[in-house]
């Protein structure tokens, strides 16, 4: 520990973001960068504890007193190093990790936990700005072969140890473009896709093979995959969103949020969209179902794109600002977050649940809500009942649903190898993340449901140490 009074003595300081005023007119980045000083003095209040909680918080096991230390010390490739050895992608997780592991830090107790998240961000861009990130090819090959299917964190992160260890890996993308809903659902105030690009020339220039445009199971069959591969790795995540069905849902106006985020992240991308499917915000009243990151990434979009106004609004409470007894440190506390784009503006409802849309000749014109009210059932479950009088109209000419996503997409492997599901229709896999299917892996959001980045990472790098001892042992 590089300053042992430095949780005494200096206090946490974010970096914050871009002025409002700015950041609303572009898609540029909106987190800042401290300082190497001050970003030296915030790792500098790392207490190096007995029992550092922050790795369990974290679901990669990042050995964060380490590299927090080194900081400190103006170590950056020894950071590097250290960090690197846990996390195939901290350029990612640094810009948009809840980061669990600062929930667990124990100055967390106090609700002034070391800004590990940040941190992390600084080590990774500091090691690209000083060249300490290159391609690293395996020194051998082992002649085995490996298909992914899926491109996002979790088919990456697998897809880069599996070449480290020397198989040839190919990764088969069914979109245009490789980073699933890195690319497409993380607007580029939060993510800069260029980000990813980088990522992606030093996979590439270490032998990993990207095939995109290919659907397996129409442009390429599942048993092609098999017969062609030593083992198959399904990271197709976690595809089919939460649907709302009642009246009026058939109305033009009521979108998945996802297609919109992916609209605009292709526009952004200098793709062009015709004008009978552009979802164009412009003076429009926008109405946000769910209140997550997903609608939140929404809401950012909206005010960029001109709205009129936005309402977010969600059926469960509003989260307290502080932690309750019910989710004491270490745990994960559900705390009422507000974003970068909440700042910018957006009216937020709670305990408010739809009850229909509303429209005129086809067009939507508002959604009908009522209030709720939850309690406790004598099994101690929450239950909502609705509150007389309450009933409200608001008005709206987009609707963007985000509640979420229930399971993976069927069609292709999951039917044509007749997979097995877990009780939530996820893919269901053992205790080596192999499929119902012998030498077919899965992992990721398509097994643990619609998750975290870090979790994907995590689940990754697991599968891959997994088919890795299976492609050299043929056991796992």
């Amino acid at each position: 520990m590089g300053d042992p009074r430095g949780f005494l003595n200096i206090k946490r300081v974010e970096a914050g973001y871009r002025p409002v005023e700015e950041r609303v007119n572009d898609y540029r980045e909106v987190e800042i960068f401290l300082s190497d000083e001050e970003r030296r003095l915030q790792a500098s209040r790392c207490m190096d504890c007995g029992v550092p909680f922050c790795h369990w918080g974290c679901p990669i096991g990042n050995i964060m007193p380490e590299w927090q230390d080194l900081i400190f010390k103006g170590d950056w490739h020894g950071a590097y190093r250290i960090l690197k050895s846990t996390n195939n992608f901290p350029e990612f997780t640094g810009r948009v990790c809840p980061a669990p592991c600062e929930a667990s830090c124990v100055l967390s107790i106090n609700s002034e936990p070391v800004t590990i998240r940040q941190n992390e961000l600084s080590v990774i861009e500091k090691a690209f700005e000083l060249g300490y990130v290159k391609p690293e090819p395996p020194s051998f090959r082992t002649g085995k072969k490996v298909a992914i299917v899926g491109s996002g964190p979790a088919g990456l992160a697998a897809a880069d140890l599996l070449n480290k260890k020397g198989h040839l890996v190919t990764v088969f993308e069914a979109a245009d473009a490789i980073g699933g809903y890195l690319r497409f659902g993380i607007p580029d105030f939060k993510l800069d896709k260029k980000i990813i690009d980088r990522r992606l020339d030093i996979l590439k220039a270490e032998g990993i093979e990207f095939k995109t445009s290919i659907r397996v199971g129409k442009d390429i069959s599942s048993n092609e995959l098999i017969k062609n591969f030593d083992a198959l790795l399904l990271a197709i995540g976690s595809r089919v969103p939460r649907d709302l069905k009642i009246n009026g849902r058939e109305l033009k106006g009521v979108y998945f949020a996802m297609e919109y985020l992916e609209q605009q992240n292709r526009i952004i991308s200098g793709q062009s969209i015709s004008e009978r499917s552009l979802i164009s915000p412009m003076g429009k009243r926008i109405v946000v179902i769910g209140g997550g990151d997903t609608g939140s990434d929404c809401v950012g979009n909206a005010n960029r794109q001109g709205a009129k106004s936005i309402t977010q609004i969600e059926i469960m409470p509003e989260p307290p600002l502080r932690r309750t007894e019910d989710e004491p440190w270490p745990l994960w506390p559900k705390l009422k977050k507000t974003s970068s784009s909440h700042e910018e503006g957006c009216e937020r409802l709670w305990n408010i649940k739809t009850l229909e849309f509303i429209g005129e000749k086809g067009i939507l014109k508002g959604i009908r809500t009522i209030k709720v009210k939850w309690e406790k059932d004598p099994s101690g479950n929450m239950i909502a009942s609705d509150i007389p009088g309450t009933e409200e109209i608001i008005p709206a000419d987009i609707v963007l649903l985000s509640m979420g996503f229930v399971h993976p997409e069927y069609d292709g492997p999951v039917y044509d190898f007749d997979l097995s599901l877990d009780n939530r229709g996820n893919i269901a896999i053992d205790n080596n993340y192999m499929t119902s299917k012998k030498g077919v892996f899965s992992a990721g959001d398509s097994v643990r449901g619609a998750s975290l980045v870090v979790w994907a990472i995590h689940q990754g790098r697991e599968a891959a140490l997994h088919i890795d001892s299976y492609l050299s042992n043929g056991v796992i």
